[in-house]
């Protein structure tokens, strides 16, 4: 069945983390990535002959008599405006990237791949939906998934920050939960928000598992980073800074993965914005519901209920998806960058070009979930143990593409439906939590302790040699984490 359906079976009927290469006789080789996406997917073709790969330096080691791949300025500068690539194409020339749910026959003088699995269509679900019903159905189907990826382990490392979606995953571990054994980890820092052990301790102790606490290393060397995996698609690296400790621990406890939480903000909905108000207006118009409505998203987005009003009604009257406002958080890049990211649309996921119908909030939860988790160590290491985000799973992420915003976002609070669903699952410190942890102090003191570095590549580096980094920009923002170190240190000799 599934080759009979060129795959269309084994996203249908299956999910987990997969490529799959199907053999369809005279039709040709077929290669399909999960809709999840996990596991990166890339194409090389060379004197015809294609080459699918998801470890760049495997292929570079096991065929030498490869010409290198150059770099793709263009696509790097829409890697400095949007973030992450989405689309097919990658930060190298020649390769390209095959998408979550994308079947790409090999072969064929022109690679171009069809969508069996569509972001935007799965967003496409029911507009009249009863809350309990579907906080009770998103609870079993989370509950499902994490406990199927927990049964391939026999041990299992738990990144439990503390927070709402690490500590929902946490509850569907808990002792009795699963045989596999779990072991928490939490990392915490200095900062105003940086230290959430008070938290990550209420949810080991609701699930009755062993947490473990580990500082957060400030000496962190940042040339590190020169040693790290060459990829078609750069990952960001903030969050494996600590993949040592995650290795080091993993192997004291005999865990062969590290679970994590990664996902839920999109997932579920942690978007401070006034969409909601905007969706129901566009799905359900003016009927009685929208009163409620616009009083949640106006919580949800911090603005009066007349502004959440007002905009949602201007919003039902647009006609064309409304525009990205690139880069404007982003003071280092050029408008170099800015003039080339709006030229790049074909550098954009395709299915967002069927994507303008979808009320404004689902369209960017949409566009928040076509990011693919890492799944690699960059830094390479053989020891690290495997990457599951099982929030990430195929069923949840259906399950909550159907799903309204203005369900999602419950009470006009981030979370609300899932929060409310795992209510008797989690600690009530938890439960009833609207903080949000962060690295921000973290990363500022590892920014200073390695400025020197981080002025050599940065001032004096290709990026700002080819005008797209503002080098007088970038010398600001040094110089004053230059003047922050210095009045550290001064303070530090004083006492």
């Amino acid at each position: 069945e599934i080759l009979r359906s060129g795959g269309r079976t084994l996203i249908e009927r299956c999910w987990g983390r997969y490529v799959a290469l199907l053999d369809l006789g005279a039709q040709g080789a077929r290669v399909l990535r999960d809709p999840g996406g996990a596991l990166p997917c890339h194409l090389l073709r060379h004197e015809g002959v294609d080459i699918v790969f998801s470890w760049l330096e495997d292929v570079l080691t096991t065929f030498p008599q490869l010409p290198h791949p150059r770099v793709d300025w263009d696509a790097l500068s829409a890697h400095l405006a949007f973030g992450e690539l989405v689309g097919r194409e990658t930060a190298l020339q020649g390769i390209t990237q095959i998408l979550p749910g994308e079947a790409v026959t090999l072969g064929s003088t022109e690679t171009r791949g069809a969508l069996l699995w569509n972001p935007a269509e799965q967003a496409r679900g029911p507009t009249d939906v009863d809350p309990e019903e579907a906080g009770r159905s998103l609870r079993n189907t989370v509950r499902a998934c994490v406990q199927a990826w927990a049964s391939c382990h026999d041990s299992v490392l738990l990144r439990l920050s503390g927070g709402v979606d690490s500590s929902i995953v946490l509850s569907c571990l808990a002792h009795g939960q699963t045989r596999t054994r779990i072991t928490c980890v939490n990392y915490h820092s200095t900062g105003a928000n940086s230290d959430e052990r008070e938290y990550a301790r209420a949810a080991a102790r609701q699930a009755r598992r062993d947490l473990v606490e580990r500082s957060r290393d400030p000496d962190i060397r940042l040339e590190n980073v020169l040693d790290v995996a060459r990829t078609p698609t750069p990952p960001p690296y903030v969050g494996r800074l600590s993949s040592h400790i995650d290795a080091e621990l993993a192997r004291t406890v005999g865990a062969t993965a590290l679970f994590t939480g990664g996902g839920g903000d999109q997932l579920f909905f942690e978007l401070h914005e006034w969409w909601p108000a905007a969706d129901y207006l566009r799905l359900r118009g003016w009927d009685r519901g929208l009163a409620r409505a616009v009083l949640d998203a106006s919580r949800l987005g911090r603005v009066s209920a007349w502004r959440a009003l007002r905009l949602a009604i201007a919003d039902r009257l647009r006609t064309r998806t409304p525009p990205l406002d690139i880069c404007s958080h982003w003071t280092l890049v050029t408008d170099l960058v800015r003039a080339q990211a709006r030229r790049g649309g074909h550098l954009g996921h395709p299915c967002m070009a069927a994507a303008s119908e979808l009320p404004i909030g689902k369209l960017m939860q949409v566009q928040q979930l076509l990011y693919p988790a890492g799944y690699y160590d960059p830094g390479g290491r053989d020891d690290t143990p495997e990457l599951v985000n099982p929030l990430l799973s195929q069923p949840i992420v259906e399950q909550c593409l159907a799903l309204p915003t203005y369900v999602l976002a419950l009470g006009g609070v981030g979370r609300g439906l899932v929060r409310r669903a795992f209510a008797t699952d989690l600690a009530p410190e938890t439960a009833n939590r609207r903080s949000k942890g962060g690295l921000g102090e973290h990363l500022r003191l590892v920014l200073q302790r390695n400025l020197d570095l981080v002025r050599e590549l940065l001032l004096d580096g290709e990026l700002v040699g080819r005008g797209l980094l503002d080098r007088s920009a970038l010398e600001a923002v040094l110089a004053g984490s230059m003047r922050s170190e210095e009045r550290r240190i001064g303070k530090e000799s004083r006492s």
